[in-house]
């Protein structure tokens, strides 16, 4: 199975609930701990997605600002994520890159795909790289079965929303709200017709992302959405020093999530 195949296959492989799609900085809020979060949080999630800290990441809210800010102060960079990971192998839940571009032009695209391939990644979220211009990274990636995952919007214009759908590897990002991420917000009204356009667009699974928090917007989403991304809210639960492992089951079901 190719590595794009296996983030689709896990998310489909969740059971009757959203797969969980669990955000982490890298790094953050102690380098030396980064090991045993993503072991830890790699064992509760469906899959990983795995923050490359970044001096100007202007689609995240505070929460992860905060944590790039605190991940780069202690010297970490995208190749040392990548000799993380390549120590760190066996992890269950495929593992994502959510790094903006520059780190990635910088690091040179094909060195870039065959390291991480090396190093067991299985895919790319890029929020700023437009569709249009995300034709050299593609063809990098192709070779090695790395995903590049597409981001949409609910203004995203329906005949654009088609092909980033069709794009799309692993899984299509279905943002939830216009702004950043991090906002605690009631999902908006609309959002299961929204959820259902992009579902019936794409040819891979959909979850929907920003603002997951709790509990109760994970069930909103069952039947809804694929799969959830909780980000700023695990974001902040390290930054506790509480366990990610309890609150992701917590999200599942059972205890109370917390906020």
């Amino acid at each position: 199975m190719l590595p794009h195949e296996r983030i689709a296959a896990a998310i489909r492989g969740a059971g009757s609930g959203p797969a969980l799609v669990a955000f982490l900085t890298a790094g953050y809020p102690q380098r030396a701990g980064f090991r045993a979060q993503l072991a830890e949080i790699a064992a509760a999630a469906d899959v990983v997605e795995i923050g490359v800290p970044f001096s100007d990441p202007m689609a995240d809210g505070m929460t992860i600002q905060r944590s790039s800010r605190v991940a780069l102060e202690q010297g970490v960079t995208l190749a040392w994520i990548l000799g993380e990971l390549a120590a760190l192998r066996g992890l269950k839940a495929p593992l994502l890159l959510m790094s903006y571009l520059n780190p990635l032009l910088n690091f040179g695209y094909e060195r870039l795909a065959a390291a991480s391939a090396a190093a067991g990644v299985c895919g790319f979220i890029v929020p700023d790289l437009p569709l249009d211009e995300s034709e050299a990274l593609r063809a990098a990636l192709a070779p090695h079965g790395l995903a590049l995952v597409q981001m949409v919007t609910p203004v995203t214009p329906p005949a654009r929303l088609a092909r980033l759908c069709a794009a799309s590897q692993g899984f299509v990002y279905a943002v939830t709200m216009t702004g950043t991420t991090g906002a605690s917000s009631a999902l908006a009204p609309d959002l299961r017709e929204y959820l259902a356009r992009v579902r019936a667009a794409a040819p891979v699974p959909v979850c929907a992302g920003f603002g997951i928090r709790t509990r109760a917007q994970v069930e909103g989403l069952r039947g809804v959405a694929d799969g959830v991304v909780v980000g700023s809210a695990l974001v902040e639960v390290l930054e506790r020093g509480e366990s990610p492992g309890k609150f992701l089951e917590s999200l599942r079901g059972g205890a109370a999530a917390a906020g």
